[in-house]
């Protein structure tokens, strides 16, 4: 079945304990996929799992004796992506942090700056604690549960003109 069918008949399923047939769909689906992947790929896939199998019940960061603040620059599991979506472990900067929830923007590090004219990306440049030149992706900033940060890697104070910028651009995108 489709997953849309499924979840609409998800009381029917339930009801009549077939959960065994989609687990089973499930399984061999992601088999499929792991197939279709590199190496690179199956290892952030194996170790978000991994995450997700071991935070899930985490109410935050705290949990993990991770203290965090606003312009901190965290390793964070994003998770499964789809297409043209932030996944897996990437670099994200903190913007708000409410009720063990994070607004984070994503960065990603390079050694070249972004070419061409992309809205979407805010370029960085250098931070002090971040080994490449780095860059927000803007239209992938979100609210995560803060269980999903691994570990602090830098800081941007936040009155300064480039935590300021990021989180102006940020808004301009809501628009």
């Amino acid at each position: 079945m489709e997953p849309k069918e499924w979840m609409m008949n998800k009381n029917i399923v339930l009801k009549n304990q077939k959960l065994e047939i989609l687990k089973e769909q499930a399984e061999k689906e992601e088999n499929n996929l792991l197939v279709s992947l590199s190496d690179n790929e199956i290892f952030d896939y194996m170790v978000s799992k991994l995450n997700y199998c071991r935070r899930k019940m985490m109410g935050s960061c705290q949990d993990f004796n991770v203290n965090i603040r606003c312009g901190d620059i965290c390793f964070i599991d994003f998770g499964n992506s789809y297409l043209y979506e932030i996944g897996y472990l990437h670099f994200g900067l903190i913007l708000s942090i409410q009720r063990g929830k994070v607004f984070v923007v994503p960065i990603t590090g390079s050694n070249t700056k972004v070419s061409g004219n992309k809205e979407h990306i805010m370029q960085l440049g250098k931070i002090e604690g971040m080994s490449k030149i780095s860059a927000c992706y803007l239209n992938d900033a979100k609210w995560i549960n803060s269980s999903r940060i691994i570990d602090v890697k830098a800081h941007i104070p936040v009155d300064s003109a480039l935590y300021l910028s990021i989180k102006q651009r940020i808004h301009e995108g809501i628009g």
